[in-house]
């Protein structure tokens, strides 16, 4: 009787946090560990079934790099970065689209649905949803290097995902965008995600990462931290490295009216239930 009694409880502490976000949009950007290890997938689909079943909306965006890497590897190309970014010719480009679109999007989408949800997948191709436009590197002596069909967000139409979400359904989207002649270009998910969910004005734009959160000196996770904040954290080299792009892609979105942004450690099952339905939380929350 005990441990029902504290399933109740449970129930009763989510109970403002389900008033408060019902018919909210959440855009999740999915990738790491979480995308990787079947525990994790499965855990990460049965919360976007809750999540949808309660009212909420959830929007995921997808990454795919190790994926990538491999197939290319396994088709006899050998994958080339240049600070950090995946040079891209038209014969990468097939194979990043064959992934993304191909492969890891319809798993997620056969995940969910197998779980009970209402899942679609698309590209940020499909209705002009993800305009963009190329990406050239400069270096620090102002060197411009061409990376090829490597774009960034120019602008979202999020029309289809109004479509979509008027009929229940979960769009599951993969960071390929369009440009003005048709062609496509491969984008950092973590941005494509962040200028969904500021086109939208979303509720929550949350990252879900293979570390606790963002550290502070000390390495102690920050549980709450303002943009103003981060922005001392960036210029002290508290924040550097993979987690930049991440920070800055959260801070984008906040400046753009998404409410609040969280980095989540996809490693732990249940993540997104334990973050947005309890008052601790277990990632770093950045608020305006």
């Amino acid at each position: 009787m005990k441990k029902l009694i504290e399933k109740a409880n449970i129930l009763i502490e989510a109970l403002p946090f389900i008033r408060n976000f019902y018919g909210k949009t959440f855009v999740i950007k999915y990738g790491g560990a979480a995308q990787a290890e079947e525990e994790l997938k499965d855990s990460f689909a049965q919360d976007i079934v809750l999540l949808n079943f309660i009212g909420i909306k959830p929007i995921i965006v997808h990454g795919g790099g190790p994926k990538i890497s491999e197939t290319m590897k396994k088709m006899g190309k050998v994958p080339t970065f240049i600070e950090g970014q995946r040079v891209t010719d038209k014969e990468t480009m097939d194979i990043v689209e064959m992934v993304l679109g191909g492969l890891i999007n319809k798993e997620i989408v056969a995940l969910i649905n197998n779980h009970g949800g209402k899942a679609v997948g698309l590209s940020g191709k499909d209705g002009r949803l993800i305009k963009a436009k190329k990406k050239l590197l400069k270096k620090a002596d102002e060197e411009v290097i061409d990376i090829g069909l490597v774009g960034e967000v120019d602008s979202v139409d999020p029309e289809i995902l109004d479509s979509i979400e008027k009929g229940g359904f979960v769009p599951v989207i993969s960071p390929i965008g369009v440009g003005s002649k048709g062609e496509a270009f491969n984008i950092n998910a973590d941005y494509v995600a962040s200028a969904i969910a500021s086109s939208l004005k979303a509720e929550k734009f949350i990252l879900l990462t293979d570390v606790p959160g963002i550290n502070d000196k000390k390495g102690t996770v920050i549980s709450s931290i303002s943009r103003k904040d981060i922005k001392k954290l960036i210029d002290n080299g508290t924040i550097s490295g993979g987690m930049l792009p991440k920070v800055q892609a959260c801070s984008r979105a906040i400046e753009s009216g998404v409410r609040k942004t969280h980095i989540v450690d996809g490693r732990v099952p249940h993540c997104l239930l334990l973050e947005i339905f309890t008052k601790e939380g277990i990632g770093t929350e950045i608020v305006a």
